[in-house]
């Protein structure tokens, strides 16, 4: 089972892609059978989007074809959204615009918040809103916000702040399970429902 990690911050280096990674390792030492792949934003290498994407571009068809197969071969997702003036970045917004039902319908996906201060709810209250509705992500109720964000995670335990990281360290361990039975579950219902119909091609 595959889960794809996306890491939306334009930044580089950036401590979305630091959570990006300890997601990575956590998934691949304690779960069975889940092959992680990380995506990062990093440097925003994914052009805005134009209506030429919706017109068979040789372009666009090149340069979206390897990650469009990755997203595709995907059970789960995780979107990682740093809080950016109350807001989730225009890169990560605008890679939703390139991707639809095919690569993301009706797989879950666990939205991770990053602050480095107490913000981070904006985000995913912007991702749950809008950034599902034509390609049909299916956000699960668990999220994760990681506040202090910079005192969290980081591989030298002298840095982090030790009652807060061991708590976000045992709840992304259960999140990522849940995310996991998610996977499973979904996965079935996609192989024995039509989940695809062409007159009803965007979400309403």
């Amino acid at each position: 089972m595959k889960i794809s990690i996306i890491s939306g911050s334009h930044r580089n280096p950036s401590q979305s892609e630091k959570v990006a990674h300890y997601l990575e390792k956590t998934l691949s030492d304690e779960f069975d059978g889940i092959d992680p792949w990380v995506y990062a934003l990093a440097d925003n290498p994914l052009p805005l989007w134009d209506q030429t994407l919706w017109e068979d571009s040789a372009e666009w068809n090149e340069r979206l074809a390897p990650l469009k197969q990755q997203l595709t071969e995907s059970d789960g997702f995780i979107i990682i959204a740093p809080e950016w003036h109350g807001q989730v970045p225009a890169g990560l917004k605008n890679f939703f615009l390139m991707f639809n039902r095919f690569e993301l319908g009706h797989k879950p996906a666990l939205i991770v918040t990053v602050s480095s201060a107490d913000g981070g709810a904006y985000p995913v209250a912007e991702l749950r809103m809008s950034s599902y509705k034509n390609n049909r992500l299916c956000y699960i109720p668990e999220q994760l916000i990681l506040r202090n964000i910079e005192k969290i995670l980081n591989e030298n335990a002298a840095d982090n702040d030790e009652g807060a990281d061991a708590y976000f360290r045992e709840r992304i361990s259960w999140a990522l399970g849940i995310l996991s039975g998610y996977a499973v579950a979904l996965k079935s219902m996609r192989e024995s429902t039509e989940i695809h119909h062409d007159k009803f091609g965007n979400g309403m």
